[in-house]
């Protein structure tokens, strides 16, 4: 089981401070990372919102209230899905 935090950017969102606020989003991320909690992150091609791949719910609930962009209001809202990953090894 794995843990899919969704984020929804606001209609309104400013580019600017989007890269204002990378490099501590981006810090926060390689906390997780370094843990070995979080698998996967990225945004969507179209700007519209973002994912990322727990490996606990507990860590993609603790990134969300701590991170950044989430902070500065650069998320108009998120999510947590519980998600079932198919292709863990090789068929």
């Amino acid at each position: 089981m794995k843990y899919v935090l969704i984020y929804e950017s606001p209609p309104d969102l400013d580019m600017a401070d989007l890269r204002a606020h990378f490099p501590a989003h981006r810090a926060r991320w390689a906390v997780f990372q370094d843990e070995g909690t979080l698998l996967l992150i990225g945004p969507y091609a179209n700007r519209e919102g973002a994912l990322a791949v727990f490996t606990t719910r507990e860590a993609a609930e603790e990134f969300a209230a701590t991170d950044p962009f989430v902070l500065n209001g650069l998320v108009a809202k998120w999510q947590i899905q519980a998600w079932n990953e198919a292709l863990l090894e090789p068929l």
